[in-house]
């Protein structure tokens, strides 16, 4: 097992329940390890939009937790005041318009709700917001199990030597602790299998090179950085035998979305016979939707393409098209890694017996 001495969190919550949610700032790597101190709503808020906490897990865990953030300037009010819910509920619903795809983010939100609507009887402030951290922290640890069950499920499907393809960042950074997709990988690596990996760097915000190079590195799993138009090219050579990849949404069906050039990815692996994966926990799923188009995709700012890292790279007054995500329809993926299991092949009536 090669985990670095000192792991590094994406998301850690200090103090009871009136303390301080405290980000790894990624957009700040690889060049700097700066943490971010979250006291207000609106800082959590910011940091999701921003990217500096990202991943369909990571953000719902620390949307959860920003929902504390809301109770810190109620410490001399009754905790049945409808002052207090009513703030923590228009906190939920602030949180919840950060980010639209990642069904991750509502769930985790939702149960937030749901906690605070079911506590009645209180005495103190400092009670309710005893009762919220505690199902803040339920959802981090439960996270932090799926993503080592996913882990184990995803490994039994790596071989010792195999090159291993993955596409934007889905370890540590993205979740709780090991990840999704790069949790196989870190997996592989605990039972002693030897493996090679291609991150995609994944434009336009590199989360491959920048941050799964990164992850990599400091596990030390033998990783080259290719960009995302060469994937076709290491495909061909023979280079790949297996694909693993994240999803921030997958519909009833199987559809599954993920960082803009995933369905890119899942195309030319079909063309090539290479198994392509999607590992996400069950929390991902959002069964209320059945196809793929029906997921809602984030647009974001034109200034990401045309001043990449703060260097203009399109000429004024470009037009841009910037989708954070694509989905990849069921039928191009070969099987969804959960934390109950390997759903293979991927039909609707296979999520549904999986998950139920």
């Amino acid at each position: 097992m090669t985990v670095p001495n000192n792991p590094v969190y994406a998301i850690e919550w200090h103090e009871n329940w009136n303390g301080t949610l405290r980000l790894l700032d990624q957009t700040k790597l690889p060049e700097s390890l700066e943490v971010l101190d979250c006291q207000s709503v609106e800082t959590v808020w910011e940091a999701i939009v921003m990217l500096r906490v990202r991943g369909a897990p990571a953000i719902g865990i620390a949307a959860a937790y920003g929902v504390l953030l809301s109770l810190r300037k109620f410490s001399g009010v009754e905790p049945d005041s409808p002052e207090i819910r009513t703030a923590v509920h228009q906190a939920i619903d602030y949180l919840a318009t950060s980010r639209p795809t990642a069904v991750n983010l509502f769930w985790a939100l939702e149960r937030m709700r749901r906690r605070l609507d079911s506590e009645s009887i209180l005495e103190t402030v400092s009670e309710l917001g005893g009762r919220l951290l505690d199902e803040a922290r339920r959802i981090h640890d439960e996270d932090r199990i799926m993503c080592h069950a996913i882990g184990k499920f995803g490994a039994s499907l790596i071989h010792d030597g195999m090159g291993l393809l993955t596409h934007c960042n889905t370890g540590g950074l993205a979740t709780s602790e090991y990840g999704t997709a790069l949790s196989a990988f870190f997996t592989a690596q605990d039972q002693g299998k030897s493996i090679h990996v291609y991150a995609d760097e994944t434009r336009p915000l590199l989360q491959g090179s920048r941050l799964t190079a990164w992850e990599l590195m400091q596990r030390k799993i033998d990783c080259t950085v290719i960009c995302d138009s060469m994937a076709a090219q290491v495909m061909r050579e023979g280079k790949v035998q297996a694909v693993f990849v994240g999803a921030d949404r997958i519909t009833a069906r199987g559809d599954a979305a993920n960082k803009i050039g995933t369905y890119g990815v899942a195309v030319l692996a079909k063309y090539h016979g290479i198994p392509f994966y999607v590992a996400a926990p069950s929390s991902t799923f959002d069964l209320s939707i059945v196809d793929g188009d029906e997921i809602p995709i984030e647009q974001r700012r034109d200034i990401e393409i045309t001043h990449a890292f703060g260097k203009r790279t399109a000429p004024v007054n470009a037009r841009v098209y910037n989708p954070a995500f694509d989905v990849t329809p069921a039928e191009l993926i070969t099987a969804i890694i959960t934390e109950r299991g390997i759903i293979q092949p991927v039909t609707q009536g296979d999520i549904q017996a999986m998950l139920s």
